[in-house]
C-alpha cells in the first residue's frame, strides 16, 4: 500500500511539472533558435513544445519497460508455477509409486500366507488320511488274524471228531449171556464195536 502511494505522489509530481514546463516555454519569446531534428525531421516550435515530446517520448518508454517488466514478472511467475508443479507431480508420483510397493507387498504377502495356509491345510489332510489308512491296515490285519484262527480251529475240531472213536453203550449182563448160548439179540441191543467197524459175527 506505501508503495502505491508513492507512486501516486511521483506521478503527480510528474504532471505538475510537465504542464508548468510546456505552458512556460510557450510563445514567440521561447522559440527555437536552433534547428532540432529526429531522424531527419526538424522540429520547429517553442521549447515547451519541444518539452512535450520529450515527456510523450519518456512516458512511451516508460510505457515499454512497464510492459517489459509485466511480462518477465509472468515468465518468471508462470516458471515458478511450472516448477512448483513439476515438484508437486514429482512428490504424487513417488507417493504412487511408494503406495504401489505397499501394494505388491501385501499382494506378496497374502500370497504366501495362502501359500502356506494351503500348504498346511493339504498337510492335515493329508496326516488325517494316513491315519484313517494306518487304522484301516489294523483293521484288515486284525481281521485276517480273525479268519486265520478260526480256519486253524475248524481242521483241528474236525479231525478230532472223525479220529476219535466212540464205543457204544455197554449191554447188560443177561444179554452176554443169551448171546453166548446162540440167542438171537433182542432188538435195539447189539454188540459193542468200533464206529465204521462191522463185527465178524454181522
Amino acid at each position: 500500500m506505501i508503495l502505491v502511494l508513492l507512486g501516486l505522489l511521483v506521478l503527480a509530481a510528474a504532471t505538475v511539472v510537465a504542464v508548468a514546463g510546456i505552458f512556460t516555454n510557450t510563445g514567440a519569446v521561447h522559440e527555437l533558435t536552433n534547428s532540432f531534428s529526429v531522424f531527419g525531421h526538424h522540429m520547429t516550435g517553442s521549447t515547451g513544445t519541444l518539452f512535450l515530446f520529450g515527456i510523450i517520448v519518456g512516458a512511451a518508454g516508460m510505457l515499454g519497460l512497464g510492459l517489459l517488466l509485466t511480462g518477465a514478472r509472468r515468465t518468471s511467475r508462470r516458471g515458478s508455477e511450472a516448477r512448483h508443479g513439476l515438484r508437486d507431480s514429482r512428490r504424487e508420483t513417488a507417493a504412487v509409486a511408494e503406495g504401489r510397493d505397499d501394494l505388491v507387498e501385501q499382494r506378496d504377502t497374502a500370497r504366501a500366507e495362502a501359500t502356506s495356509a494351503g500348504r498346511d491345510g493339504i498337510a492335515d489332510e493329508r496326516d488325517d488320511l494316513a491315519r484313517q489308512r494306518d487304522d484301516l491296515a489294523e483293521q484288515r490285519d486284525a481281521l485276517a488274524r480273525q479268519r486265520d484262527e478260526l480256519m486253524s480251529d475248524q481242521p483241528r475240531s474236525f479231525h478230532e471228531q472223525t479220529a476219535g472213536t466212540r464205543v457204544a453203550p455197554m449191554p447188560p449182563e443177561g444179554d452176554g449171556n443169551a448171546r453166548a448160548n446162540g440167542e438171537p439179540e433182542p432188538d435195539g441191543q447189539r454188540a459193542p464195536h468200533l464206529i465204521g467197524h462191522r463185527s465178524a459175527s454181522q
